[in-house]
């Protein structure tokens, strides 16, 4: 099913600038699509759009955020990456998470892998998510950048076209 990702891997995270942005303590408190609660997971994305898509899908703001910054992360060759495409999984994009939180559950308890890259639902399974257990032994070899402001395209957030 899963297979063996060879590095090195890059990845973009953006979260509110107010917590810690290279932290996996907002999924641990709440559970995520990936992990169940008491899990500390980071979420990020392949890419700084697909980053941003993340947070569009998940904010439902309608007008242009604030108070968000950017981490480029960076994984090492020497890191363990597993990764499940939308084919390896059945139903890893249902609304109830069940057979993706489970998957991401068990790969967090068996610490299989520092880093599981899984497909992004708002990415209809083509973009990839960078998910990174912060608490297995080789994420101390992962490193982030200092945040970053994050600047918003305000054409994203207009409610109607103007000719």
């Amino acid at each position: 099913m899963a297979f063996r990702y060879k590095g090195p891997l890059r990845a973009f995270r953006i979260a509110r600038a107010k917590f810690p942005i290279f932290d996996g303590s907002g999924a641990a408190v709440a559970g995520a699509r990936w992990n169940i609660k008491g899990q500390r997971v980071i979420y990020a994305a392949e890419s700084y759009a697909g980053a941003l898509l993340e947070i569009l899908v998940h904010s439902n703001l309608g007008r242009v955020p604030r108070g968000f910054a950017s981490v480029e992360i960076h994984i090492p060759a020497a890191v363990e990456i597993e990764e499940i495409t939308s084919e390896d999984l059945a139903n890893w994009d249902a609304p109830d998470c069940l057979a993706s939180r489970a998957f991401g559950s068990a790969w967090y308890v068996e610490a299989r892998s520092a880093v599981l890259v899984v497909p992004s639902v708002p990415g209809n399974g083509m973009g990839r998510n960078i998910l990174i257990n912060q608490e297995h032994p080789q994420f101390r070899l992962v490193s982030a950048s200092a945040p970053g402001a994050v600047r918003w395209d305000r054409r994203l957030f207009r409610r109607g076209r103007k000719n």
